[in-house]
């Protein structure tokens, strides 16, 4: 009699609990009247991201997010969109890491970040009935209202730098990353709020502070879970930033990217909407307590 790969065998009570909590993400977005959409993974061009590196698909790329399909949706007047969908990133390999990787992303139009933040509590709550995660033996409260934290604030406690020193050296990742991050939503989830303008390629800055935008993370037990803000709509400001990161991508010598054309054409057309973009891996961890990425998905890069 042949064994069986005994690793795979290992993983049926996790791949059956990540099976149900993403039935139960689907059954939330039906209830609020989300419509479910799929667009492709094989794109033209990605947003030209300074630390983010697109896996090459001939001459195109596999799409590092569906952010720009799905905002093309919302400037075509589709209200209310969510898709679960695989998504690739070169070199991102380690604990809370694979090149590739499941994403949940919404958007919705005629919200602004502060309602997306309502969202994730809901959708925290209807998929995390108990209130409570359990992390290495420590009870950890989902009940609202969640923590809402500034980085400047969280620079002020955790770093050991101001945010103006970060920004000026350019170390703000670095000390993010080592310093700040791993201190977040240790006592219940953490909205981290108000980014650098510089740090949010596709938000809106903030109409009464300049120097932010209107963008959050959200952490529990110190790791990143989502990424959200209130979406940029004015074409010109959004090409005159990806221009700016393509600047520095070829600065740093990585692979020159094309703009999306097709995407910019389409901005005008946007109306006021938000959206956010969270790690399905890394929430199936969290919630059935699990210390390695690797452990909740059937298939690793080093397993095929």
């Amino acid at each position: 009699m042949i064994e069986p790969n005994w690793a795979l065998t290992r993983k049926r009570t996790l791949l059956q609990q990540r099976a149900a909590i993403l039935q139960n993400i689907r059954a939330f977005f039906i209830e609020q009247g989300y419509l479910e959409v799929e667009t492709p993974h094989r794109i033209p061009a990605n947003a030209p991201e300074p630390h983010i590196d697109a896996v090459p698909s001939g001459d195109w790329a596999l799409h590092t997010s569906p952010e720009l399909a799905m905002k093309r949706l919302l400037a075509a007047g589709h209200e209310k969109i969510f898709q679960i969908c695989r998504v690739w990133r070169e070199g991102e390999l380690g604990r809370y890491h694979l090149p590739e990787f499941s994403l949940l992303e919404w958007y919705r139009s005629g919200i602004d970040y502060h309602d997306l933040m309502t969202e994730c509590t809901a959708l925290f709550q209807s998929i995390i009935p108990v209130g409570k995660i359990t992390r290495s033996g420590r009870e950890i409260p989902l009940t609202a209202p969640w923590e809402e934290l500034t980085v400047a604030e969280a620079f002020s406690s955790y770093a050991s730098m101001s945010l103006e020193q970060a920004l000026e050296t350019d170390s703000f990742e670095e000390v993010l990353t080592a310093e700040v991050e791993p201190k977040l939503g240790k006592a219940g989830p953490t909205f981290l709020t108000e980014y650098p303008a510089a740090m949010a390629a596709l938000a809106r800055i903030k109409p009464d502070d300049p120097c932010v935008a209107e963008r959050f993370e959200l952490y529990i037990d110190g790791l990143e879970l989502a990424n959200a803000f209130s979406e940029l709509t004015d074409p010109r400001e959004q090409r005159k930033r990806f221009t700016a990161d393509e600047a520095r991508r070829r600065a740093a010598g990585k692979t020159p990217y094309p703009l999306p054309e097709n995407f910019l054409n389409d901005l005008s057309a946007m109306p006021r909407a938000a959206g956010v973009a969270l790690g399905l891996d890394r929430l199936v961890m969290l919630i059935t307590d699990t210390e390695k990425i690797a452990d909740v998905v059937a298939f690793t890069p080093d397993e095929l």
